[in-house]
């Protein structure tokens, strides 16, 4: 059995965008046993994923806040202990970054990224044994499952398969609810919090919301987005995979351009991403559900808009 390393961090978004890579990987190897290297928050995600024997996680983000403690420099030490315990036949770096490529190198096996053409930073490219050239107008999913395959010497085909269970995350029928994900840590990818009022007037007559939260910003402003509404509460902060379950128990999803909305895409969840700030043919939400997408970059929709995309979604 042969051992292949994935290295794809963060964030959110970025890692479900990495799931139907591992879910083809497994079709065309379904002797090796996958490895994942990522961040500490989002270790029980994609633990998730069947396909994964291993998820090894690392804190890059929490080291950055403390990097002269001692605590910090001795999980390093374990991490890159654990990263170098083994040999692998493959090592594919998904994320591109300087930091990434710099852990697929103190691993043992063949290096694969993207070349200097398409790696988001360049020098990363100088990490790796093996580079492959994929557009990068192609939308994340796609790259992703293109290096894969490249790496392992297949042609990716089909939709998306993000490997996720809706209905096994989803557990035991409750009240019928439905998600509003109003936060984005991107002011530019905002929808004006009038729109999010207004939304949810409308729709909060027909079914209870819930307005998750990621940080403490986020929080206060569900709280003070909830308190103006009659039937929309705050849930409790959630890990990853609890969050997961909780999307996967909604009747639909409405959000901005956020790692959450895109784990609803790949939950098959019905949803309407609102997009502001950033460009949807590149980071748009595919999964197998109902999906609809209003707005665009530099573009925000109007409640009406959203409105009517839900009813389609909904129908």
């Amino acid at each position: 059995m042969s051992d292949i390393l994935f290295i794809k961090t963060s964030s959110l978004g970025d890692v479900i965008h990495h799931l139907p890579a591992v879910t083809e990987a497994r079709r065309h190897k379904p002797d090796a046993r996958f490895v994942w290297v990522v961040e500490e928050n989002y270790a029980p995600l994609a633990a998730l994923h069947p396909a994964v024997a291993e998820v090894m996680p690392v804190a890059v983000r929490r080291w950055r806040k403390r990097l002269y403690a001692w605590s910090t420099w001795s999980g390093i030490r374990k991490f890159i202990a654990g990263l170098r315990a083994r040999n692998y036949e493959k090592v594919i770096d998904t994320q591109g970054l300087v930091r990434s490529a710099i852990m697929a190198k103190l691993a043992h096996g063949e290096r694969h990224g993207y070349h200097a053409d398409s790696v988001r930073e360049r020098i990363a490219a100088m990490f790796y044994n093996a580079h492959h050239s994929v557009p990068r107008s192609d939308h994340a999913i796609a790259r992703n499952r293109a290096l894969t395959g490249l790496a392992l010497g297949y042609t990716p085909e089909g939709a998306p398969d993000f490997g996720l269970d809706r209905a096994d995350l989803a557990g035991v029928a409750r009240t019928p609810y439905g998600i509003l994900l109003h936060a984005t840590a991107q002011r530019s990818k905002e929808w004006p919090e009038e729109n999010w009022l207004a939304l949810a007037r409308a729709l909060e007559g027909k079914t209870s919301l819930l307005m998750p939260f990621g940080s403490t910003a986020e929080k206060q402003r569900a709280d003070r987005l909830a308190a103006q509404l009659e039937n929309t509460r705050v849930p409790i902060g959630r890990a990853i995979d609890e969050m997961a379950r909780m999307i996967a128990g909604a009747s639909f999803v409405i959000g901005v351009d956020t790692g959450i909305l895109h784990l609803a895409a790949a939950l098959g969840v019905p949803l309407v991403g609102i997009f502001c700030g950033s460009e949807p043919s590149l980071t748009g939400p595919l999964g197998p559900g109902r999906i609809e997408v209003v707005g665009g970059k530099g573009v925000t929709p109007s409640v009406d808009d959203v409105l009517a995309a839900v009813a389609r979604v909904t129908a």
